[in-house]
C-alpha cells in the first residue's frame, strides 16, 4: 500500500481543494464536510464549522492526497496548525512536460526555492512552496538515481 500525503488546513481545506485538483489535473475528488454526518447532541459543532472538510482526497497521476480542517473547537485535542517544512510532497514522474505543468501550477500566488532543471541527481529537479505554505519537491528521475547510487556501493 502507498503512503499517502495528508495535509490539515485551518478553515480553507476547501480552497485547497480546488486549487490542487485544478493545478494537478486531478482524476477524482472526494470530500465529505462535518455538516454530512449528524451532530453529537451533547456535543455540537458550532454553525461556522459545519461547512469545514472532515476528510477528502484528491487523486491524479497515479498518487493521492487527503486533507482536511482542523477545527477551532478541537485545537485544545489537535494543537494549533503549525505551517512550516515538516511535511513536503514529493512528485516523481519521468514525464518532463508533466512536471513542468504541475511546477507551473502549484508555484501560482507561492514562491520558487529551486526552478526546474538538470542537476547532478536528476534531468529535471525543482523545489517551491505553494500558497498555502506546503512545500513541494519534483524529481524526474529519483528512482534511477537511487538504483544507480545503491548498485555503485555495493
Amino acid at each position: 500500500m502507498p503512503a499517502i500525503v495528508y495535509l490539515n488546513f485551518d478553515g480553507n481545506a476547501e480552497q485547497a481543494i480546488e486549487f490542487y485538483a485544478e493545478a494537478l489535473n486531478a482524476i477524482e475528488v472526494k470530500k465529505v464536510k462535518f455538516k454530512d454526518f449528524p451532530q453529537d447532541p451533547n456535543y455540537p459543532l458550532p454553525e461556522s464549522e459545519l461547512n469545514m472538510i472532515m476528510e477528502s482526497s484528491i487523486e491524479f497521476a497515479g498518487g493521492k492526497i487527503m486533507m482536511s480542517d482542523i477545527l477551532p473547537s478541537m485545537k485544545s485535542v489537535t494543537g494549533e496548525l503549525v505551517k512550516g517544512n515538516n511535511i513536503l510532497i514529493s512528485i516523481v514522474n519521468d514525464d518532463k512536460q508533466a512536471l513542468e505543468n504541475y511546477f507551473s501550477n502549484l508555484s501560482e500566488g507561492g514562491y520558487v526555492i529551486m526552478p526546474l532543471s538538470n542537476t547532478p541527481w536528476s534531468s529535471c529537479f525543482g523545489m517551491l512552496v505553494d500558497k498555502y505554505g506546503v512545500s513541494w519537491k519534483f524529481n524526474g528521475d529519483a528512482d534511477k538515481f537511487l538504483d544507480n547510487v545503491i548498485s555503485n556501493k555495493l
